[in-house]
């Protein structure tokens, strides 16, 4: 195993199990930095014996977040929220991003991988954004050599987007389409950003540079939901929903305590997330992207009336008679 040490801030999270299972596969020793180090335990097995640890950390806290830190040869951010529930966007993606960038340079980290968001944007209207924004800036400011990743939306089979609709269809009779459904979206696979965060990492070549991170294909909002009911086999109503009314659902739903919307992603949702046809990308690492098609059966299966053999099923029953 090699002796070289990284810490993942954001590692028990959807991007950042993948990530760590790949960082593990790379050969490196891994820190996990978590809030709650007693739920990211399920990660040990993915890594040899020692070569996964854990600590205790909140990102709002500076001195916490140097003290995870301390001795690591290289650090990767991937802390992000998408609503807020107590913790703040400005904690988080902001100021939490600024004592991480802070925390590797004093601590003479060779490498900082930032994983930010396509659509960040310190003159956006979304809090979401503007804060996305604020944290690269901190990081650039702090360590210039930092790698910044934006990803489109990430899917696999833990995601918030294919089976937060897919669950949606199951129990409503019609799904939204805010705006219209006409927002792009480039949906990348979950292992092309692990690997992507893995190879920056080492290369010389990245330091100091930003990527944006998209798959194969672009998608209007609508085509996505399409998708999702065509895979799970559910016929839905796809109803239109005007931003402003969206927005004025979106202040009541943004009260749950798994919100099923809030006014913030309604403002996203007002742009298109795709990549810049002048940035650089997955190509550039030497990466092929993985289209949606290839993966989203692997786990949307799930969604089905009649579960992972309904089509096989559907085939027979529908077979001529011999």
């Amino acid at each position: 195993m090699d002796t070289r040490l990284v810490t993942v801030f954001g590692g028990s999270g959807f991007l950042g199990r993948h990530t760590v299972r790949a960082l593990a596969r790379a050969g490196w020793r891994i820190k996990v930095a978590t809030r709650h180090p007693n739920r990211a335990f399920f990660l040990r097995p993915l890594g040899t014996v020692g070569q996964i640890d854990f600590v205790k950390c909140d990102v709002s806290d500076a001195e916490a977040v140097a003290a995870a830190v301390a001795g690591s040869n290289a650090v990767i951010n991937l802390t992000g929220i998408l609503f807020e529930k107590g913790q703040s966007f400005e904690d988080v993606q902001a100021e939490g991003a600024a004592h991480i960038a802070q925390a590797a340079a004093a601590a003479g980290a060779t490498a900082l991988v930032h994983v930010s968001a396509i659509g960040a944007d310190a003159e956006s209207n979304a809090d979401y954004a503007v804060t996305k924004a604020k944290g690269e800036q901190n990081v650039r400011e702090t360590f210039p050599n930092a790698v910044i990743l934006r990803p489109s939306i990430i899917f696999g089979p833990e995601d918030g987007f294919f089976n937060k609709f897919a669950e949606m269809a199951r129990f409503f009779p019609a799904l939204p389409l805010v705006g219209g459904g006409k927002t792009r979206f480039q949906p990348v696979f979950v292992g092309d950003v692990a690997q992507a965060i893995v190879t920056v990492l080492t290369s010389e070549t990245a330091r100091g540079r930003t990527f944006e991170l998209g798959g194969p294909s672009v998608y209007s909002f609508k085509e996505l939901l399409q998708l999702i009911l065509r895979e799970t086999g559910r016929s839905r109503a796809l109803i239109p929903l005007p931003f402003g009314i969206a927005a004025l659902n979106a202040v009541f739903l943004q009260l749950l305590p798994n919100p099923i919307l809030t006014v913030d992603q309604v403002r996203l949702l007002k742009h298109d997330n795709i990549v810049s046809p002048t940035a650089a990308g997955l190509a550039d690492l030497g990466i092929t992207p993985t289209s949606v098609e290839a993966v989203i059966p692997s786990y949307l299966w799930r969604y089905r009336s009649k579960g992972e053999y309904a089509d096989s099923q559907a085939r027979k029953e529908n077979a001529p008679a011999r």
